[in-house]
């Protein structure tokens, strides 16, 4: 029976992204729905790979299995880095939905001169029972422009405009993303520690 690989997130756009990028690995792939695990783990770390590690020790401790967790962001020159590591909670109102944050950053942006630089950028933990926890980053330069364009991807991905392709993420086929994500990077990153672990 092949190893399992449990991917320790709750968002089903991020779940499949990971699964479609994993797709070759000798493990076998779950997630928390799939084992029926409830947990929400308190993001309160200052950095990326704090949150990452948070995620992955709390799921591999509660499941027993290796597991991954990523923590990524959105960051915007014009804005001094933000939303960073808070991009997923960047809107100030309850229960933001994706489109309440985009309109929020774009917000924060008038008046600032464009080019609206900024990269996304993942860093992923994976942490073995047992083991000591390892990181892998990944990183993916564009803009943020003020129109949404594009019916793909999810969070920031309607605004977020890569030059050298002329589209927005969110206008991109899952196929084309997994080329060139900051979560596709990271996760090219990964394969050699998965291959070995898995």
């Amino acid at each position: 029976m092949p190893t399992r690989l449990l991917i320790a997130t709750n968002n089903p756009g991020k779940r499949l992204e990971i699964v479609d990028l994993l797709q070759g690995l000798e493990c076998q792939i779950v997630t928390p729905a799939e084992l029926g695990l409830t947990l929400v783990v308190e993001e309160t770390g200052q950095t990326y790979a704090e949150n990452a590690a948070l995620k992955a020790e709390a799921f591999c401790r509660l499941s027993g299995l290796i597991t991954l967790a990523d923590d990524s962001g959105l960051e915007v020159d014009a804005l001094a880095g933000a939303p960073g590591i808070h991009s997923a909670r960047y809107a100030p109102q309850p229960n933001a939905t994706d489109a309440d944050r985009r309109a929020y950053l774009l917000q924060q942006l008038q008046g600032k001169p464009r080019p609206w630089t900024a990269h996304f950028h993942c860093t992923i933990a994976i942490q073995q029972p047992n083991a000591p926890i390892r990181f892998v980053t990944g990183d993916c330069y564009g803009e943020i422009i003020p129109q949404e364009r594009g019916q793909n991807g999810f969070g920031y991905d309607p605004i977020f405009y890569l030059p050298e392709l002329q589209r927005c993420m969110a206008e991109l086929s899952m196929a084309e993303k997994n080329r060139l994500s900051h979560r596709a990077r990271a996760l090219l990153a990964a394969r050699p520690i998965l291959n070995e672990i898995c």
